[in-house]
């Protein structure tokens, strides 16, 4: 969308209407599935809460709708965190890494992050005490 567009700055009604920003998108290193890691770090502590992917319209959305939005490679659709379960993520940050394969999101989450309900994915199994 160009500034230009009456339309710049709303949100799409879905995922795979959104259209990524090309400067960003020049910058996003996908994978050869058109997807990029997304590792979600919970705002108030720092906490990892989960790692997800996102193509280009999930990252699009995610950034337009401040809503953490995800590919699922085994449902080979989009979700948007919390639209079942309510336990949403709210963006306040979305970073790449030094290489641009990697986008860290920062979010405020309320209920779990993790699909069992857990805080975050990694609560249940340590492998380092």
């Amino acid at each position: 969308m160009s500034a230009s567009d009456p339309n710049a700055g709303a949100v799409p009604e879905r995922p795979e209407d959104a259209v990524l920003d090309p400067e960003i998108a020049a910058r996003v290193r996908f994978n050869d599935q058109g997807l990029v890691p997304a590792i979600v770090q919970d705002a108030s502590d720092g906490s990892v809460l989960m790692m997800a992917w996102m193509d280009e319209h999930a990252l699009a959305y995610t950034l337009a709708a401040k809503r953490g939005t995800y590919w699922s490679r085994s449902r080979q659709e989009y979700w948007i965190k919390g639209l079942t379960s309510g336990h949403t993520q709210k963006v306040t940050g979305c970073r790449l890494d030094c290489d641009g394969d990697t986008v860290l999101v920062t979010v405020e989450q309320t209920g779990g992050a993790c699909h069992t309900g857990d805080h975050s994915c990694f609560d249940a199994d340590p492998l380092l005490p």
